[in-house]
């Protein structure tokens, strides 16, 4: 099974004829070219591929997309808000290594600790939040100047230096 990626979310219908607006966290100005589909997560785990008709860039982060079958501001509108997905293999050719998103899958670690890989992350105004499973619980890693160390690209990992007692808030029984 494919792995997907959430890269944002269709923001608004634009126009009479179904075009919709994608806002994108891929980290640098595409217009998607060469992608054929997108997906939109009906059920959970649940992806259901839209084709693209065609692409525009607006923004550096937005975009306008006409997909196959949607030819009505209405038909737009029933998507409007839903999150968009790429494949892992789409991901890694559109997004930018400097893009927050290319962190998904990255290992964390803390003091040689290897604590997991990162399945989603919340951008804020001064950090990024990795969401972690750690003995099934939900835990979040802040990523700042005081707590990032080091970003290896090659080993995928992610080293970091936690405050004393951020693991034992989100592990105590």
């Amino acid at each position: 099974m494919a792995n997907y990626i959430n890269i944002g979310k269709f923001v608004s219908a634009h126009g009479l004829t179904g075009e919709l607006l994608l806002q994108h966290e891929l980290g640098k100005k595409t217009t998607l070219k060469g992608l054929q589909a997108i997906f939109i997560e009906d059920k959970k785990g649940a992806f259901i591929p839209w084709f693209i008709e065609s692409a525009t860039m607006k923004t550096e982060t937005e975009i306008y997309l006409k997909l196959e079958g949607i030819t009505t501001r209405e038909a737009a509108q029933k998507l409007s808000q839903k999150k968009v997905w790429l494949t892992e293999t789409d991901f890694k050719k559109f997004a930018a290594k400097s893009s927050p998103a290319s962190l998904l899958g990255y290992l964390i670690i803390n003091d040689k600790e290897q604590l997991g890989d990162v399945l989603e992350v919340i951008e804020q105004p001064n950090q990024l939040l990795c969401r972690l499973d750690i003995k099934g619980k939900e835990v979040l890693i802040p990523l700042n100047e005081s707590t990032l160390q080091k970003i290896d690209h090659t080993k995928k990992a992610v080293t970091v230096d936690l405050p004393e007692g951020l693991l034992d808030i989100y592990l105590a029984d």
